[in-house]
């Protein structure tokens, strides 16, 4: 018997309706997302990667670098403000040397002595020492027309100006790299890129720094390259290098 409400009517029974079910992301969609996290993760691997890559060669840079006095770059090529800066309790005669090659470390022109193209190095030494005070005689002298292949064997060679100096003890005291306490700066650095008994290359020694453990550090500015505060204990291309120092009389 159906049932009857209170009126008499027969109740009509209500269908149950079911509540609709949340839609179920697809597959498409889920790959989405899982492809989305994975650029997340990995960029942020990336950048923490890149990060420590950065942080290892800083540090080898800071360990490796020549301690120059303000030297930016280590290979003397981009001296700053403090590198620049010199002594001046530096006797007279040395002042104006030095002076003298800061101010044209990475000139590439000279009107009065000429620019020996590659291999400028010994020209430029031989400057400083006229602006030292040096006189030119028969053997060591420049082209007053400003042709520097015409200049004398002893003023735009290494070697020969080795023998020069070797020849002029009036003028220079011979040291070797053992000896480096007594460098100074205004004395003359000479390489032997390759250990062969020659001499290689020429420059001004620009400051000698000494540290608390006793250690004595050498910097160097000349041509080719263009060079200021530059460590005679960097020549990462020539391992066989030595290193050997005039001092400079007067």
């Amino acid at each position: 018997m159906d049932d009857v409400s209170e009126t008499g009517r027969v109740a009509e029974a209500t269908p149950e309706v079911a509540e609709p079910s949340a839609p179920r992301p697809s597959a498409r969609a889920d790959r989405r997302v899982y492809l989305r996290r994975r650029l997340v993760v990995g960029g942020a691997l990336v950048v923490v990667l890149a990060l420590i890559a950065w942080g290892v060669a800083a540090i080898v840079i800071a360990a490796t670098a020549p301690r120059g006095p303000g030297t930016q770059g280590g290979d003397g090529s981009h001296p700053n403000a403090a590198a620049l800066e010199l002594d001046p309790e530096l006797p007279a005669p040395v002042l104006r040397q030095l002076e003298y090659v800061r101010a044209h470390w990475d000139a590439d022109e000279s009107e009065r002595y000429g620019v020996l193209g590659d291999d400028d190095c010994v020209n430029f030494t031989s400057q400083s020492l006229i602006e030292r005070g040096w006189l030119p005689d028969e053997e060591w002298w420049y082209s007053e027309d400003g042709d520097p292949y015409a200049a004398s064997a002893a003023w735009r060679s290494s070697t020969v100006f080795r023998d020069y100096l070797a020849a002029h003890p009036e003028r220079a005291t011979p040291l070797d790299d053992a000896q480096r306490a007594q460098v100074k700066p205004g004395d003359i650095v000479q390489f032997d890129w390759d250990a062969s008994g020659d001499r290689d290359h020429t420059a001004i020694v620009t400051a000698v720094i000494e540290d608390d453990n006793g250690n004595v550090d050498v910097f160097y500015g000349g041509h080719t390259d263009a060079t200021w505060d530059r460590s005679v204990d960097d020549h990462p291309r020539h391992p066989e290098t030595q290193v050997f120092y005039w001092s400079i009389i007067g």
